[in-house]
């Protein structure tokens, strides 16, 4: 019966893993009311999301709150991305918060993030196909509002830092439905006027529902097809829109932009005046050396007596020529000599001379050969006839024609002693020219003499 009770540690285990496997709970989209809120020291904070029939507590962590663009307070209604899980020491669910922004902005959020994700897949943020800023531009169109503090921002930023450039202000509505309409309008217009270096493009901050201009796709298809170099200079350092990742360059603020637009007067002078220090360093040296130069050509024997050093360079030039042409008359004897032995190695090796030469060769061996083969004949033919003889020799035939004559007993094997048979056994003896039947009627042993 133990068996059958669970520890509470067991269960708790057991619903969290339920909780960690349900599809429904970790990916959790919720909207509600902050309440208890607690920034602890460490950078978590703890809230409570409720509406008007239930609560659940939360958990944001440091990590993920970072990149919050507000700060959470009690009594405000927010969106919240998560999920659900189980806070195992207390046995209590709750929900751990991914992401979290204002309610009212989440249409707007993911609209944003939709459409950077489509023009991120059409390559329009990749670095290859940005533009590089001029270093010194002379003309530079700012598109903004008229009366904005972007505008002065720039503007004063620009005749501090290089007067020299102009600057033309393209009016447009930068807030509003309007004004994305506004603002990739201006830009087409400064392309096709085609006079400008650089296009500043912004404004100054807000919320995200005053800079969504800058997030509009029309606003960043002008940018991306714009030839000429884009500055994206939209609200403050914190703030990134979509006309940032498509522009040329993404200053943090306006007064940014137009620091990076143009180069700094009082440092373009400091540059100037230290290459001009160092080209009149470079002149200096340069002419030093040429007068030092100068001072010992004068110096020189050849200035002083130009006639004697004349003179002298004629009979040095007499004197080569006629050591050119001895070296000329040897080197021609030498190749003559060359020649010579060439072509007596030429004859010595001539084709026809080695062909007769082999010819020759040819027929002496074939002559040997033949004497070798006869030789060899005659040699084989003795030899067989030596051998014919040998075997006449031994041929039992041959010896039955002198008279003799082989006798074999009844199992057909022959006879070669008196004790191969007994009298009275029968016996058959080939000579020349057939077979005797014959019996053997008795024997007779030889005695062997020494």
């Amino acid at each position: 019966m133990q068996d059958q009770y669970l520890t509470v540690s067991a269960l708790t285990k057991y619903i969290k893993r339920k909780f960690e496997t349900d599809p429904h709970l970790t990916d959790i989209w919720l909207k509600g009311e902050i309440s208890n809120f607690k920034h602890h020291s460490r950078g978590h904070m703890y809230l409570t999301i409720k509406d008007n029939k239930s609560r659940v507590n939360a958990v944001m962590f440091a990590g993920n709150n970072r990149r919050l663009k507000f700060k959470p307070e009690d009594g405000m209604n927010v969106l919240i991305k998560g999920e659900i899980g189980v806070y195992e020491p207390h046995g209590q669910y709750q929900l751990y918060i991914q992401h979290m922004e204002p309610d009212g902005l989440g249409a707007l959020y993911l609209a944003y993030e939709e459409l950077k994700k489509k023009l991120s897949k059409e390559g329009l943020f990749e670095d290859s196909r940005k533009l590089p800023l001029p270093p010194y531009p002379e003309s530079i169109a700012v598109i903004t509002s008229p009366t904005g503090a972007a505008v002065r921002d720039i503007l004063t930023t620009i005749e501090r830092r290089y007067p020299l450039v102009n600057v033309t202000v393209f009016p447009v509505l930068v807030q509003g439905k309007s004004a994305a309409p506004s603002i990739s309008q201006a830009i087409k217009q400064v392309n096709e006027i085609g006079d400008y270096d650089v296009i500043i493009a912004g404004r100054g901050g807000g919320s995200i529902e005053e800079l969504w201009a800058f997030n509009e796709e029309v606003v960043a298809r002008a940018i991306a097809e714009s030839t000429i170099p884009i500055i994206s200079a939209v609200g403050h350092e914190t703030d990134f829109t979509i006309s940032d990742f498509v522009a040329d360059y993404r200053a943090p603020t306006p007064t940014g932009a137009a620091e990076v637009a143009v180069p700094s007067q009082a440092e373009v002078l400091e540059r100037v005046n230290s290459m001009r220090s160092r080209l009149s360093r470079a002149l200096q040296v340069q002419h030093r050396q040429g007068r030092d130069q100068l001072t010992r050509l004068q110096k020189s024997y050849a200035f002083r007596y130009p006639e004697q050093l004349m003179r002298q360079k004629e009979q040095d030039l007499d004197r080569l020529s006629e050591r050119l042409k001895k070296s000329s008359t040897m080197l021609q004897e030498r190749r003559r000599q060359d020649f010579n032995v060439y072509m007596n190695r030429l004859r010595q090796q001539h084709p026809e001379r080695s062909l007769d030469v082999a010819k020759q060769t040819f027929i002496q061996l074939t002559k040997r050969m033949n004497r070798a083969m006869q030789q060899e004949k005659r040699a084989k033919d003795n030899q067989y006839v030596q051998m014919l003889n040998k075997l006449s020799l031994l041929n039992p035939l041959e010896i039955m024609k002198r008279g003799y004559a082989i006798p074999f007993d009844q199992e057909g094997s022959v006879v070669k002693s008196i004790g191969d048979v007994q009298p009275g056994d029968p016996l058959q003896v080939k000579v020349q020219d057939g077979v005797l039947d014959c019996q053997v009627w008795g024997m007779e042993k030889e005695e062997d003499h020494e």
